[in-house]
């Protein structure tokens, strides 16, 4: 089984692409953590031994953040900006963009579906 911290990696890719299937595990995080237990990152990962998952293993849960862990420490983070009332925390409760885009035209991923709203009809004097 090619399982990693809760989560199958993918047979047929090499062993960089592969690790960044775990939540915080980037392609140079990836790189750095197979050169430091010394497994060459071409490598596909239906070819690792046992030995080499559990080097992977063994460094990733020592040395790096991810998964659950990352998860919760992120929204705990987020919580805390929401909770001291900075600007960001007050951006991320309204759900806009909180790193200085622009709102009148774009930001429809954040802000979410358009909403429509209804002109209100004018008075004709007769």
């Amino acid at each position: 089984m090619s399982r990693i911290l809760g989560v199958y990696l993918p047979k047929n890719k090499r062993g960089i692409i592969g690790l960044t299937y775990i939540y915080g595990i980037g392609k140079k995080t990836s790189k750095n953590i197979l050169n430091k237990v010394n497994i060459n990152e071409n490598i596909k990962i239906k070819d690792w031994k046992d030995e080499e998952f559990n080097k992977i293993r063994n460094f990733i849960s020592k040395n790096i953040k991810v998964e659950g862990e990352l998860r919760s420490e992120i929204k705990m983070n987020i919580k805390r900006l929401k909770d001291i009332g900075c600007y960001r925390g007050i951006r991320h409760k309204l759900n806009l963009p909180l790193r200085g885009q622009r709102t009148k035209n774009n930001c429809r991923t954040r802000k979410g579906k358009k909403k429509t709203v209804a002109n209100k009809k004018k008075v004709t004097k007769k």
